[in-house]
């Protein structure tokens, strides 16, 4: 079953990228604007993975890659960076082809923000000390008031159009972390967490997956040249 982590990351990106080119929602034409931010998600996400990886906060069971690695990694955990931000992305704009009236009042939005941005204060403040916990919720910090400032519109629809993501991602990470298979593809070390699950998803995950798909969202949109409405 050693590629089992492949088949997760081709088989998110295979329905998102055939889509891509219908000829409603024309995807391929943020190809540009996706590949600058995707490259961006990367130079962040990478060394941040390859020093984890190194100092045993998290790993991978060589049971479910195929055994290639760059720089520690298996190459599959590089395919994730383009893979899932790809297929979430795509997920973004097509909803909001479809639904073009979707997203959160300005107060609101604020509001979400703010108790957000409390809440990871808050946990930061008990567990500076684990190192998934503190760089995870850490960036999330920076990036959350960037993007307030930078792209509001964005955050009005993202919030809602990450709760549709979230249901995919239970499936792929929750394979991932354990569910559904003998053991995880990728293990954690519980010291450096909060050590809450959810089925067998660190919490941290799902605001690791909240600030990779937010950065590259920002970056796609700032890069692509568009006058269409759904620019953010």
């Amino acid at each position: 079953m050693n590629y089992l982590y492949l088949l997760l990351n081709l088989g998110s990106l295979s329905i998102p990228f055939l889509f891509s080119f219908h000829p409603k929602l024309k995807f391929y034409k943020k190809w540009k604007g996706l590949s600058i931010g995707m490259l961006i998600g990367m130079l962040l996400f990478i060394p941040w993975d390859i020093v984890f990886t190194a100092k045993g906060i998290w790993g991978f069971n060589e049971t479910y890659y195929l055994g290639v690695k760059l720089f520690g990694l298996p190459i599959e955990e590089w395919l994730f960076f383009i893979c899932i931000p790809y297929a979430c992305v795509f997920t973004h704009y097509a909803l909001l082809h479809y639904f073009p009236d979707l997203k959160l009042s300005i107060k609101s939005t604020r509001w979400i923000s703010w108790i957000l941005m409390f809440i990871l204060i808050l946990a930061l403040n008990f567990n500076y000390d684990k190192w998934y916990t503190f760089v995870n919720f850490g960036l999330a910090l920076l990036v959350i008031p960037l993007v307030l400032k930078l792209n509001f519109k964005l955050l009005q629809k993202y919030y809602l159009t990450f709760i549709v993501m979230l249901i995919p991602f239970f499936i792929v990470n929750g394979i991932l972390t354990g569910t559904g298979i003998e053991s995880e593809v990728v293990w954690y070390n519980n010291d450096e967490n909060l050590g809450i699950r959810l089925l067998t998803i660190p919490v941290e995950d799902i605001i690791y997956a909240f600030s990779l798909i937010l950065i590259n969202l920002f970056f796609t949109a700032y890069f692509t040249k568009s006058r269409t409405p759904d620019l953010n």
